[in-house]
């Protein structure tokens, strides 16, 4: 079964799964000679038209051609949709065909997102800033003026989430016919969980969904899997790290996913006794119940944010909850991915088809302002070149190089660092290559803020 959660009365009921969709490979996008976007079609059709001049490249990543000889009124576009997994660290956009309830899955985007650097950053800097003030230096001003926020106003490292979502669901409204939009409103509710138990009247006004949100939570908190053991694709109980019989509270920082058996053989033992033996599982086990709230309130803070943006850009915008995204992907029996998830968002009968690989796009940004590295003081120590561009190529550019001979000999593809020496490093998916010439490079992409890597489908880590 895959993903097992806990159902009522904590334990996880049998469920019937429906059949396993068939996988295909991702389609290539297709625009017609004035760059509007035509039907997806497969990649063998596309090798034909390249392959008989009728078409050009239009982009490397995603895969995009425009065909020279026919324009939007003269074909069939029966249109996609759009399927959006919001998450903290990770959205999945699914690409697909629905009708009649039945969905057909054309291509998968993971979207990896830099909040968490963002946020690093701009606390580095504030710590600069204020040793700068203490010390005994010349004196800095304090500047308070202009500070007001407007309404709606998110932190960056949250505004990043949205405005990256909203970049990549755009993009691909340019590279095929997006006729709707559907989104999930993740809604982990940190207020009831970090209470401890049902709130009511004015404690809590916002709904009762406690129970649910507190399942959903620990799922993806323990990484679906057991917390003692590690066995996954199990029934999962909800568990007391420190028993109720032993003065144990119901907080959600008490609270863990355990397998059946580790659930019966822990009892009410202390979970000191219980691992006793196993000191690391132990420390690691205490660590993880007291993270904070962190992803759930990121969520939580920019799913109404994200709502706005895509109801202003797109002209139908369906919305649903986790549940029912959960719902779909037991009956369907798919499995649990944020690109999948993508795909079972809203109301939907079967899955017929899902994408066989998933584009992987990891936001890097498009460099910085600052031509200074700093020390740990926060005073310049470096100083960087004032361009960019060297030998027509900039860091983040996709290159392919072909060395024929020496120690690099080969082929490699991938995202560039370079140098004003004229030595660039490569970074493949086979790993980084340094010291290339620039004279063995040839330009597919220009640098676009976004690292790029394939992978099959299925299961990675959670986040």
């Amino acid at each position: 079964m895959p993903d097992a959660s806990p159902g009522a009365g904590r334990v996880t009921p049998d469920r019937e799964v429906g059949e396993k969709a068939r996988e295909g490979h991702p389609v290539v996008f297709v625009l017609d000679k004035h760059g509007t976007p035509l039907q997806p079609t497969s990649p063998a059709r596309a090798r034909k038209l390249l392959k008989h001049g009728r078409a050009v490249v239009a982009r490397h990543t995603p895969f995009v051609i425009r065909l020279k000889d026919r324009t939007v009124s003269e074909s069939q576009v029966d249109g996609v949709e759009l399927g959006i997994d919001p998450g903290s660290k990770h959205t999945g956009i699914a690409v697909f065909t629905a009708k009649d309830g039945e969905r057909r899955g054309l291509y998968s985007v993971e979207l990896a997102h830099r909040g968490g650097v963002i946020r690093d950053k701009l606390t580095a800097r504030a710590a600069y800033r204020r040793g700068r003030r203490t010390r005994n230096l010349r004196h800095r001003a304090p500047r308070f003026s202009n500070r007001a926020r407007p309404k709606g106003w998110l932190a960056p490292s949250l505004r990043h989430r949205v405005d990256t979502t909203m970049s990549w669901t755009t993009r691909l409204a340019r590279w095929a016919p997006v006729r709707a939009v559907h989104v999930e409103r993740v809604a982990f509710d940190t207020h009831a969980m970090s209470h401890g138990g049902p709130l009511a009247g004015a404690e809590y006004q916002y709904g009762t969904l406690h129970g649910t949100e507190v399942r959903e939570y620990l799922l993806a908190k323990w990484g679906r899997g057991c917390a003692y053991c590690g066995a996954t694709g199990v029934p999962l109980n909800i568990d007391h790290i420190h028993p109720r019989s032993r003065g144990g509270s119901d907080r959600i920082s008490n609270l863990c996913a355990a397998c059946i058996p580790c659930n019966e053989k822990k009892s009410n033992q202390p979970v000191e006794d219980f691992l006793s033996q196993s000191p690391r599982v132990l420390a690691r086990i205490l660590a993880q119940a007291k993270a904070p709230l962190r992803d759930a309130a990121a969520v939580n803070a920019t799913r109404w944010a994200l709502w706005r943006s895509l109801d202003a850009a797109f002209s139908t915008v369906r919305t649903a909850s986790g549940g029912r995204t959960k719902w779909n992907r037991y009956r369907t029996g798919t499995p649990k991915t944020h690109t999948l998830d993508a795909l079972c968002v809203g109301e939907l009968d079967t899955i017929t088809r899902t994408p066989a690989t998933v584009l992987s796009v990891t936001a890097t940004g498009r460099g910085t302002y600052a031509r200074t590295r700093t020390d740990k003081y926060g005073f310049p120590r470096l100083r960087l070149p004032r361009q960019k561009q060297f030998f027509g190529y900039q860091t983040g550019d996709l290159a392919r190089a072909v060395v024929p001979t020496g120690k690099r000999a080969g082929t490699h593809t991938g995202r560039i660092a370079v140098r004003a020496t004229g030595s660039f490093n490569v970074k493949s998916a086979h790993g980084l290559v340094q010291g290339i010439r620039h004279k063995h490079f040839r330009l597919l992409q220009r640098a676009d803020g976004y690292a790029y890597t394939t992978r099959p489908e299925g299961p990675t880590t959670p986040a």
